[in-house]
């Protein structure tokens, strides 16, 4: 399913570029975002913030993000997680390697709640993290424009994403993108340790338009 990654900017609107990859020398921008995206939800596993961000910057898959810029700044990231290998890396031998056999063990216990492997043919996203002063520009749309391109060139049929209880934002976006609601788990447990109490699949179908999406400009 691998194919060749398409090189240089895939979308322009307002001064705004996207394009895949992580730019060499933004590990650090993208964790940051990442972590202000998804903090709460992560803290219990790669926390305190700063470790968290460090571990995350330091162990991307660079080529397994699309990133939007602004000036040549990171200002938004969309991860996914295809072909056994996704944006925000790291084993177990990661894990225990930055954080010790004691206290990285749990973490690993938490960190497995997280995993959603794709199925054949299928891409998992692995989040949405915008700059707050971005946000209301499009850019959400512009990195899911592009995901579906690249699902397509990789030929996947279908896109895979969840969304928590607590983030009708981030549903709202999806839906209007042509994502469905699959499938809800309540997860009651989690509401304490992580702040959502269910967690929704959603897929979107990979068309043929897809294939030509990401490369037209808005």
């Amino acid at each position: 399913m691998e194919a060749t990654e398409r090189e240089g900017p895939a979308v322009e609107n307002g001064g705004v570029v996207v394009r895949r990859g992580v730019p060499g020398g933004a590990e650090e921008r993208v964790a940051a975002l990442y972590w202000e995206a998804f903090g709460r939800k992560l803290a219990p596993a790669l926390g305190p913030p700063g470790k968290g961000r460090a571990f995350i910057a330091a162990h991307l898959d660079h080529d397994r993000g699309i990133v939007a810029l602004a000036g040549g700044r990171v200002v938004g990231v969309a991860g996914h997680r295809l072909g056994g290998r996704a944006l925000t890396g790291g084993g177990a031998r990661d894990v225990v390697a930055a954080y010790g056999v004691f206290r990285g063990l749990p973490r690993l216990a938490v960190l497995a709640l997280f995993e959603r492997a794709p199925a054949a043919g299928e891409l998992v996203m692995d989040g949405i993290a915008v700059d707050a002063a971005y946000r209301g520009r499009g850019i959400g749309g512009l990195l899911l424009t592009e995901t579906a391109a690249l699902a397509a060139d990789h030929g996947c049929h279908r896109i895979r994403l969840d969304v928590i209880d607590t983030n009708p934002r981030a549903r709202a976006l999806y839906e209007r993108h042509g994502f469905t609601g699959h499938r809800t788990e309540r997860t009651p447990y989690l509401r304490d340790l992580m702040g959502f109490g269910a967690v929704t699949t959603m897929h979107r179908p990979v068309t043929p338009a897809d294939a030509t999406g990401g490369r037209k400009a808005r």
